[in-house]
């Protein structure tokens, strides 16, 4: 499976680049670049879709952050903020080959246990599953598609 395989998100003109063993593609939130393995394809692409699709600002966006779960140092694929600094949406990435599974699902369940998010979205660049989280009463909805940024 080729690394740059098409997704089931709208194209984008990355910067990729060759580095004589592997490809390289310039991530413009983090602004370096960074070896193109497919989970990355599928993370950058889900971002562009963010900002462009459904108008998250780039600004409120973070990737890869730190998170401690039972002790233990994980990653959360991409965090969304809000303008006030609250976190909205936490997004699990995973590479095109990987079945969304519950298995996937109970890994970002737990992140989001850290998080507390009232958004959750699961995506391997072909499906995506999106979930709003209600604390409060301890429920959880799918919903159709990602809601836009207010």
């Amino acid at each position: 499976m080729s690394v740059l395989q098409p997704l089931n998100l709208p194209p984008y003109p990355f910067k990729i680049r060759d580095d004589g063993s592997r490809l390289l593609l310039f991530d413009e939130i983090r602004k370096k670049e960074l070896v193109l393995t497919p989970e990355e394809w599928v993370r950058q692409h889900f971002v562009q879709y963010l900002i462009n699709q459904k108008g998250y600002p780039k600004t409120l966006i973070k990737l890869e952050g730190g998170l401690k779960l039972n002790g233990l140092a994980k990653r959360s694929d991409i965090v969304v903020y809000n303008s006030l600094g609250e976190k909205i949406l936490l997004v699990e990435c995973k590479a095109p080959g990987v079945k969304i599974d519950q298995q996937v699902f109970d890994q970002a369940a737990r992140y989001n246990m850290v998080h507390r998010l009232p958004l959750l979205a699961v995506t391997n660049g072909l499906s995506h599953y999106y979930c709003r989280i209600d604390f409060s009463e301890e429920r959880y909805a799918f919903l159709p598609e990602l809601p836009a940024y207010r």
